[in-house]
C-alpha cells in the first residue's frame, strides 16, 4: 500500500508531465478548476487547483474534503502512484471502475483529450 508521501510525491509529478504537456494535452489541462483527489485506501483526500497545467495549493485532508471540488478524482494509493509512474492506463482503469473521475459535462469533454 502507497504512504501518504509516495502519493504526494506522485502528484507532484503529475504536476510536472502536466505542466511541460503540448498540444490537445496541453488545452486540455489548461484549465483553472479546483481540483480533489480522495485516496480511499489511506482515507485521505488531497485537494488543490488545477491552473494553466499546473497542480496548486495542494493540501492533505484526513477523510472526505468538506467541499465538491470541479474536478474529482477518487481510486486506491497504489493505483495514483502507478498511473503516474507509467503503469497503469488512465482510459483501462477509469473503465474497469479502478479510478473514478467526476467533473462537469464541459470539462470531462476536455479532460477526454488526456485518455
Amino acid at each position: 500500500m502507497a504512504t501518504i508521501e509516495e502519493c504526494r510525491s506522485a502528484l507532484d509529478r503529475l504536476s510536472e508531465n502536466l505542466a511541460k504537456a503540448e498540444g490537445d494535452v496541453r488545452s486540455a489541462v489548461s484549465l483553472d478548476r479546483s481540483l480533489s483527489c480522495r485516496i480511499t485506501d489511506l482515507d485521505i483526500t488531497f485537494v488543490g487547483r488545477l491552473t494553466d497545467g499546473h497542480i496548486k495549493d495542494v493540501t492533505t485532508l484526513q477523510g472526505p474534503p468538506p467541499t465538491k471540488a470541479e474536478i474529482r478524482l477518487t481510486m486506491a494509493g497504489d493505483d495514483l502512484v502507478a498511473l503516474v509512474n507509467g503503469e497503469l492506463h488512465f482510459a483501462r482503469a477509469w473503465g474497469s471502475g479502478r479510478i473514478k473521475l467526476e467533473a462537469g459535462l464541459r470539462d470531462l469533454l476536455r479532460l477526454r483529450k488526456l485518455l
